[in-house]
Protein backbone atom coordinates (compact mmCIF):
# COMPACT_ATOMS: atom_id res chain seq x y z
CA UNK A 1 0.00 0.00 0.00
CA UNK A 2 1.27 3.44 -0.92
CA UNK A 3 1.89 5.78 2.00
CA UNK A 4 0.56 9.33 1.69
CA UNK A 5 2.72 12.36 2.36
CA UNK A 6 1.79 15.90 3.26
CA UNK A 7 2.16 18.94 1.03
CA UNK A 8 4.93 20.18 3.33
CA UNK A 9 6.83 16.91 2.87
CA UNK A 10 6.55 17.23 -0.91
CA UNK A 11 7.67 20.86 -0.83
CA UNK A 12 10.72 19.88 1.23
CA UNK A 13 12.12 18.15 -1.88
CA UNK A 14 13.81 20.71 -4.14
CA UNK A 15 13.07 19.49 -7.68
CA UNK A 16 14.62 21.93 -10.13
CA UNK A 17 15.38 21.97 -13.84
CA UNK A 18 18.87 22.43 -15.18
CA UNK A 19 20.71 22.17 -18.48
CA UNK A 20 23.53 19.67 -18.93
CA UNK A 21 26.53 21.77 -19.99
CA UNK A 22 29.20 19.06 -19.92
CA UNK A 23 29.18 15.25 -19.98
CA UNK A 24 32.11 12.84 -19.71
CA UNK A 25 32.60 9.09 -19.35
CA UNK A 26 32.85 7.76 -15.79
CA UNK A 27 35.02 4.65 -16.17
CA UNK A 28 35.60 4.35 -12.40
CA UNK A 29 31.88 3.79 -11.69
CA UNK A 30 30.79 0.26 -10.73
CA UNK A 31 27.92 0.38 -13.25
CA UNK A 32 28.14 2.21 -16.62
CA UNK A 33 27.61 5.91 -15.95
CA UNK A 34 28.44 9.42 -17.07
CA UNK A 35 29.77 12.43 -15.16
CA UNK A 36 27.46 15.40 -15.71
CA UNK A 37 27.70 19.12 -15.03
CA UNK A 38 24.25 20.72 -14.78
CA UNK A 39 23.59 24.47 -14.93
CA UNK A 40 20.90 25.17 -12.33
CA UNK A 41 20.70 28.93 -12.84
CA UNK A 42 21.14 30.85 -9.57
CA UNK A 43 22.30 27.63 -7.84
CA UNK A 44 25.27 27.45 -10.20
CA UNK A 45 26.70 24.49 -12.08
CA UNK A 46 26.45 21.27 -10.05
CA UNK A 47 28.01 17.85 -10.64
CA UNK A 48 26.16 14.55 -10.86
CA UNK A 49 26.71 10.95 -11.87
CA UNK A 50 24.02 9.21 -13.90
CA UNK A 51 23.58 5.63 -15.08
CA UNK A 52 22.04 6.65 -18.39
CA UNK A 53 24.50 5.16 -20.88
CA UNK A 54 21.92 2.80 -22.43
CA UNK A 55 19.67 5.49 -23.93
CA UNK A 56 21.99 8.49 -24.26
CA UNK A 57 25.34 9.34 -25.83
CA UNK A 58 27.59 12.02 -24.35
CA UNK A 59 27.04 14.26 -27.37
CA UNK A 60 23.24 14.26 -27.15
CA UNK A 61 23.23 15.05 -23.42
CA UNK A 62 24.85 18.48 -23.67
CA UNK A 63 22.12 21.12 -23.97
CA UNK A 64 19.37 18.81 -22.64
CA UNK A 65 17.27 20.01 -19.72
CA UNK A 66 16.77 17.56 -16.84
CA UNK A 67 14.93 17.46 -13.53
CA UNK A 68 17.22 17.31 -10.49
CA UNK A 69 16.86 16.93 -6.75
CA UNK A 70 19.05 19.76 -5.47
CA UNK A 71 18.77 19.43 -1.69
CA UNK A 72 20.24 15.96 -1.12
CA UNK A 73 23.59 15.95 0.67
CA UNK A 74 26.66 15.52 -1.53
CA UNK A 75 27.35 11.84 -2.23
CA UNK A 76 30.77 10.31 -2.85
CA UNK A 77 30.66 7.91 -5.82
CA UNK A 78 34.14 6.46 -6.15
CA UNK A 79 36.42 9.43 -6.91
CA UNK A 80 33.45 11.66 -7.86
CA UNK A 81 31.33 13.89 -5.60
CA UNK A 82 27.76 14.04 -6.84
CA UNK A 83 26.04 17.28 -5.77
CA UNK A 84 22.57 16.74 -7.26
CA UNK A 85 20.45 13.76 -8.29
CA UNK A 86 19.41 13.73 -11.95
CA UNK A 87 16.01 12.03 -12.04
CA UNK A 88 14.49 9.55 -14.46
CA UNK A 89 12.18 6.59 -14.93
CA UNK A 90 12.96 2.91 -15.48
CA UNK A 91 11.84 1.58 -18.85
CA UNK A 92 10.66 -2.02 -19.39
CA UNK A 93 14.32 -3.19 -19.33
CA UNK A 94 15.04 -1.22 -16.12
CA UNK A 95 17.20 1.29 -18.05
CA UNK A 96 16.87 4.95 -17.06
CA UNK A 97 14.98 7.47 -19.20
CA UNK A 98 15.59 11.06 -18.08
CA UNK A 99 12.82 13.17 -16.56
CA UNK A 100 12.69 16.49 -18.38
CA UNK A 101 10.27 19.33 -19.12
CA UNK A 102 8.28 19.26 -22.36
CA UNK A 103 9.37 22.81 -23.17
CA UNK A 104 12.46 24.83 -22.28
CA UNK A 105 12.11 26.63 -18.95
CA UNK A 106 14.61 28.84 -17.09
CA UNK A 107 17.40 26.91 -15.39
CA UNK A 108 16.74 26.62 -11.68
CA UNK A 109 12.94 26.60 -12.09
CA UNK A 110 11.31 24.57 -9.35
CA UNK A 111 8.77 21.81 -9.96
CA UNK A 112 5.56 22.77 -8.18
Amino acid sequence: MQEHITWDQFMAVELRVGTIVQAEPFPEARKPAYKLWVDLGELGVKKSSAQITHHYTLEELVGRQVLCVTNFPTKQIGPWRSEVLVTGFEDAEKKIVLAQPQQVVPNGSRLI
